[in-house]
């Protein structure tokens, strides 16, 4: 009889991890990352400085870009990182609350795996959990009333950020930018364009009705403002075709050059004409806009504007009316677009093109600031500011923040967990103890005791006070709702949900085979500065 040959399966530069390493591996990462995020969360909470390679430095302490600056390589941190840009797609904000949940969740489902529970009966609770957490969302939620709460939400969105000093005029601008192209309840962030400047303060930041681009016209004879503008908006250069690499052109004599050079400024000329022949006084061009193109422009008293971005160009078709055109050769006006005003208005070293008098419902929100640092995180700020409004304009419905929510959720999941008949019911606990990590986690950042915070939280609850929360502006549990500490509920929803499906996939993992070829590494492990963590 032949002695036995190994059978190799899999090739020699695959490492493998099974079972509980494996999920004690995936399970460690998941903590990292809520870790890494947790000193961001609530008004309180701290601000992470991000310096890449290249030496770029970004100071924040929103969640979704502190996880995607970072190079996050461990494949199941890398699904929180997902999670959070959900989040950040979805709502708006949010992005740290979904992080750190589902950390928790992980950690909390250790300890289940610990005492022997299989990660189907983990998994079984948890959706059980979040499904009851939607059903209990639902009936905590109350009807937006009026504006006043809208800019009660922005500007609980906006506390804790750069903007947190100047929310009430940002606020302000968000909720009327926010009124002025909703319709129903169709709007999106889209319809709304930011612009920033820098220079100014924050204060002097303002809501302009039409489209503003930080851009400056083409040629410094042109005309600096346009009445009752007929806007051309083109996605092709205004210059002479390249030719091909490969092309060559003979000349043999002096009167051949010059006449290949007038056939260039011809053409130039006859695209200027055909442009000045539909009525058209603005070109907006994507691409380039060659000099003498733009020489004949000026001299027919056109304004233009070259290298505008393909987003802008869009937002211009959406507000003017106008369409982008491709070509040249069947133009009419009935492709124009249509616009009061259009003024070219310099700021300090920059200058600003204003489209206003649009028939479209388009709204720039212009924002100023000293920094190029400061205006990144203000627009940061802003865009959650947003996310949360568009979200409470949408649904209609709002709950209460600074942990009031997570801390109802909490009781109720308990009370749910008696109901249940077999080891699910651990889950579900473990589920609502999670949840309280989000108000622990304000108490803390504030540098509250969080175990006195949450005794009180829970006392009031039980009391039936479902809407108290920490106001960290007090440092006092109180009623929200009366505070205007409130967010939207698809803040909480969609936070909830999408912590609770990566917290069951991950879990579901017992098997992790990585290729050496990854960068990954052959171990799979979380880097070594984190290990020994408890």
């Amino acid at each position: 009889m032949s002695d036995k040959q190994p059978i190799y399966v899999m090739p020699e530069n695959v490492s493998r991890q099974m079972g509980k390493d494996a999920q004690r591996n995936n399970i460690l990462a998941a903590k990292v990352v809520a870790d890494i995020v947790k000193t961001t969360l609530g008004p309180k909470g701290m601000d992470k400085m991000l310096v890449d390679s290249s030496g770029e430095i970004i100071v924040t302490n929103d969640g979704v870009t502190i996880l995607e600056e970072m190079e996050i390589e461990h494949p199941a941190a890398k699904m929180l990182v997902e999670i959070a840009k959900t989040q950040e797609l979805e709502v708006g904000d949010g992005t740290t609350t979904a992080a750190m949940l589902a950390g928790k969740l992980l950690e909390r489902a250790e300890i289940l795996l610990d005492k022997n529970i299989h990660p189907t009966v983990i998994v079984k609770g948890y959706r059980l959990s979040s499904e009851k957490c939607m059903s209990i969302l639902n009936e905590l939620c109350i009807e937006v009333r009026d504006s006043s709460v809208l800019n009660h939400i922005a500007m609980t969105a906006m506390t804790g950020k750069g903007a947190e000093g100047d929310k009430e005029k940002l606020s302000e601008l968000i909720v009327r930018a926010v009124d002025l192209v909703g319709e129903g309840r169709e709007i999106s962030k889209e319809d709304i364009k930011i612009e920033k400047v820098k220079g100014s303060g924050i204060e002097k930041s303002e809501l302009v009705r039409g489209i503003v681009l930080n851009k400056e016209r083409a040629n410094k004879d042109m005309p600096s403002k346009i009445e009752n503008a007929k806007i051309l908006l083109v996605d092709f250069a205004l210059e002479i075709k390249q030719m091909d690499k490969e092309a060559r052109i003979s000349v043999t004599s002096p009167e051949q050059l010059q006449n290949f050079i007038e056939s260039e400024e011809k053409y130039l000329k006859e695209l200027v004409w055909k442009i000045k022949d539909i009525g058209s006084n603005v070109v907006f061009c994507q691409k380039g806009i060659d000099d003498v193109a733009q020489y004949y422009l000026a001299k027919q008293g056109i304004f233009a504007c070259r290298r505008v971005e393909k987003g802008d160009l869009e937002k211009l078709s959406r507000a003017t009316g106008g369409k982008i055109i491709s070509n040249l050769s069947d133009l009419n006006e009935s492709e124009l677009g249509n616009a009061e005003r259009v003024e070219e208005v310099r700021e300090s070293d920059d200058s600003l093109i204003y489209v206003q008098g649009t028939k479209g419902k388009a709204v720039t929100l212009v924002l100023r600031a000293s920094s190029e640092h400061v205006l990144d995180e203000i627009e940061r700020a802003v865009k959650d500011g947003l996310g949360d409004v568009i979200s409470a304009f949408k649904s209609g419905k709002i709950v209460s923040g600074g942990g009031a929510v997570e801390i109802e959720l909490a009781r109720r999941l308990r009370i749910f967990a008696r109901t249940l008949g077999g080891r699910e019911q651990l889950a579900v606990e473990e589920f609502a103890n999670a949840l309280e990590s989000i108000p622990e986690a304000l108490a803390e950042n504030a540098g509250l005791d969080p175990i006195d915070v949450l005794t009180e939280l829970k006392s009031r609850h039980e009391s039936g006070s479902f809407n108290d929360g920490l106001n960290l502006f007090t440092n006092k549990v109180e009623n929200c709702l009366d505070a205007g500490i409130i967010e939207p509920i698809k803040v909480k929803s969609q936070a909830v949900s999408s912590a609770s499906e990566v917290a069951t996939l991950i879990l579901r993992i017992d098997d992790v085979l990585i290729s050496e070829g990854n960068s990954v590494g052959n171990r799979g492990n979380v880097p070594e500065s984190y290990e020994g963590m408890d």
